[in-house]
């Protein structure tokens, strides 16, 4: 039996009963949900932004600009309500965030209260930026947030070239005032050139009068010189004689604070101990003399008293039969006592002779302590108001001391302010000197200067630009907004939907394909039971998907372009593609499920998720993470969807020879592997009547 009399047969099982019928019914229809029904879901959305729910806050208070009311706020507001880009709601900026963050509107354009004085500000002299203010809440919904960003920098650029108008209008009314002010400038450059002349003698009298000043100016800064010198050494001087002083005067009146209430306290008692001590002092002077004689005859005496005590208790104690007991201890203690005196008296008679020199000084100061002490004694009634008085004159010397130190310090300073200024009078007659010289040629200079100027700014009234008030306008408008997109698309799609069918409709035939083999038997039993040869076998298997799936392709597009407008470039080129796809794709789902089982419906799966991921159907494979972009070129829909875009857009064919070449070699790849498949399945193994997966 042939493999289209079998593909039929296959195909004759969904006419048997209700079921069957309805199964086929939904089958041709599947596409439909995947293709036409995402298609309508999203088919034209950026006609449809005025469905959106915005928020517009104008809290923009308005400003003036010469003169005049500037409401940059309300005039964009107007614009924006008048727009169909959003469905524009006009709150209150508590309202807009509240909304923006619960869902009440997708985002928020805020306008602040100071932005039409920003604006103005641009044709002042501090230029300020004003900003609209976009909220936005990817919470809501992300691709809005997208969206907005493009409408608001559109808004945001004409604001700027309003706002540049005031600016550069404001720069070529300048250019009129200065042709004027030039003009003005011409003629008082002429009235000077007539002035320079009498200012030019007069600046030769100067020259000659500062001549003489300059030479008594130097000898008057040389005088002051050196008085400042000498007032120095008398500053200096001074102020030492005042330190020293101002030290002798702190210890007397240290010392007097002390002393001054013992004195006028204990004045007779001072007398009376100086009394005391001037008689003491005579009387231990008069007794030295004695100490001299007397220390040979004392030290002799106490020796001949130590032994005769030696010689008694000798008697007494030693030799004595019966000793007295109550007389020997003292007689002991006196004989040692005795020696000891012995001892001490012939010591001071050595010392006597060893120091008669230093007694004779002692002497001579004992005479002088004498005489003191008699003074002291005669001036202790007055010592108080004597103390008084001697303090009193050394403050006075202080004070005098200090006074001739300021004195000298004030001349000093006077001295070198007065040195400061007169060389500084000396240097500045010599500057006015060399000035008046210099202004004396400079003024020649300067007049023909001035005839220059004169000329120059005469010439130049004609050269600068006296705008209109038209010319100003012509002007402003190319300056505040210079350049113009001239955007051209060579091959436009008119609307989302449309530029997105070719990832969608290659989504749905594979779905179509996939479902179909739940159905359909990758391999026909009854051929592979009649030992049918493996290329008849998978055709057999794979005809009746192919049928099926030009039927899909014939319901899916005639509901594309009848129900939601899709215009192609090319129809018929575009079917008969779409009609090569659906042979590619029943191909390679056949081979999966053939070759794998139960595990080849996974496998599908898998395959499909690569291709939409690296086929390039909505970003570029580019913007892909690099595993998308190796696997980009070995997948069909990479090609089916380039193809597409060229057939339903146009554009030159190129690829879609190209995706045609890789089409008819992936399926006839896929043919043949399913063949051999079929060629495996003929010989039943265990695997195949215990299958590990069953689906």
């Amino acid at each position: 039996m042939r493999s289209p009399r079998l593909a039929a047969l296959e195909l004759k099982r969904f006419g048997r009963g209700k079921l069957p019928r309805a199964a086929l019914v939904a089958l041709l229809l599947l596409p439909l949900l995947y293709g036409a029904l995402y298609l309508w879901s999203f088919w034209d959305p950026y006609g449809r932004l005025d469905r959106i729910p915005v928020a517009l806050v104008n809290n923009d208070k308005g400003a003036t600009v010469s003169g005049k009311r500037l409401a940059a706020g309300d005039e964009i507001t107007g614009k924006l309500l008048d727009s169909k880009v959003f469905e524009w709601h006009e709150v209150s900026s508590a309202e807009a965030g509240r909304g923006v963050e619960d869902g009440t509107y997708y985002l928020s354009l805020t306008m602040p209260s100071d932005f039409s004085r920003r604006i103005a500000s641009s044709s002042g002299d501090t230029p300020e930026t004003g900003a609209l203010q976009v909220r936005t809440n990817d919470a809501n919904n992300y691709i809005v947030g997208q969206i907005s960003r493009t409408v608001f920098s559109e808004v945001r650029t004409a604001a700027s070239t309003n706002a540049s108008r005031g600016f550069l209008d404001r720069i070529f009314i300048s250019f009129s005032g200065i042709h004027d002010a030039t003009e003005k400038a011409a003629k008082g450059a002429d009235d000077l050139k007539g002035g320079l002349s009498k200012a030019k003698k007069g600046s030769e009298d100067l020259a000659s009068g500062l001549k003489d000043t300059k030479a008594g100016s130097g000898r008057l800064a040389g005088g002051i010189t050196r008085l400042d010198k000498g007032a120095g050494d008398l500053e200096t001087g001074s102020r030492q004689v005042a330190n020293g002083t101002q030290a002798l005067a702190d210890r007397v009146n240290a010392i007097a604070a002390d002393v001054r209430p013992f004195l006028k306290d204990n004045g007779r008692a001072i007398g009376d101990t100086a009394r005391l001590v001037a008689d003491s002092s005579k009387t231990v002077r008069d007794n030295l003399d004695l100490l001299v004689k007397a220390a040979p005859a004392s030290a002799t005496a106490a020796h001949t008293a130590a032994d005769e005590l030696t010689a008694v208790h000798r008697t007494r104690c030693e030799d004595a039969l019966l000793p007295d007991p109550a007389v020997c201890p003292p007689l002991q203690r006196a004989v040692t006592a005795a020696t000891d005196v012995a001892k001490v008296a012939d010591d001071v008679n050595v010392l006597v002779k060893n120091q008669s020199g230093d007694l004779a000084k002692l002497r001579g100061h004992l005479t002088t302590l004498q005489g003191q002490a008699e003074a002291l004694a005669k001036r202790s009634p007055s010592l108080d108001k004597d103390l008084e008085s001697a303090v009193s004159k050394i403050n006075a010397l202080n004070t005098g001391a200090h006074r001739v130190a300021k004195g000298a310090d004030t001349l000093h300073t006077g001295l070198g302010t007065a040195k400061t200024g007169s060389s500084d009078l000396d240097t500045g007659v010599g500057r006015l000197k060399t000035g008046a010289t210099d202004l004396d040629s400079g003024l020649f200079r300067l007049g023909d200067g001035s005839a220059t100027l004169a000329q120059g700014l005469n010439d130049g009234v004609g050269k600068i630009p006296d705008y209109s008030e038209k010319d100003r306008d012509a002007r402003t408008d190319v300056m505040a907004d210079p350049v113009q997109l001239a955007s051209r698309s060579l091959h436009t799609a008119p609307n989302y939907g449309t530029g997105f069918a070719p990832y969608f409709i290659p989504l749905s035939l594979w779905v179509g394909a996939m479902v179909a083999y739940m159905l359909i038997q990758p391999l026909n039993r009854r051929a592979l039971a009649a030992g049918a040869s493996a290329w008849r076998i998978a055709l057999a298997g794979w005809l009746p998907v192919v049928a099926i799936g030009v039927l899909q392709v014939a319901a899916l597009m005639s509901v594309l372009h009848w129900g939601l407008g899709l215009q192609m470039a090319h129809p018929a080129a575009t079917i008969g593609f779409l009609a090569l796809v659906t042979c590619c794709f029943a191909a390679i789902v056949q081979w999966l499920n053939a070759r794998f089982g139960a595990a080849g419906r996974i496998l599908v799966l898998a395959v499909l998720m690569l291709q939409l991921t690296s086929a390039g159907g909505t970003y570029p494979v580019q913007t892909s993470p690099g595993f998308f972009g190796a696997i980009h070129p070995f997948l069909p829909m990479s090609y089916i969807v380039e193809g597409l875009r060229r057939l339903i857009t146009g554009g030159g064919p190129g690829p879609v020879w190209q995706a045609c070449a890789v089409l008819v070699a992936f399926t006839a790849g896929a043919v043949a592997l399913t063949a051999l498949s079929a060629r495996r399945k003929q010989v039943w193994t265990l695997d195949r009547l215990h299958p590990e997966l069953s689906l």
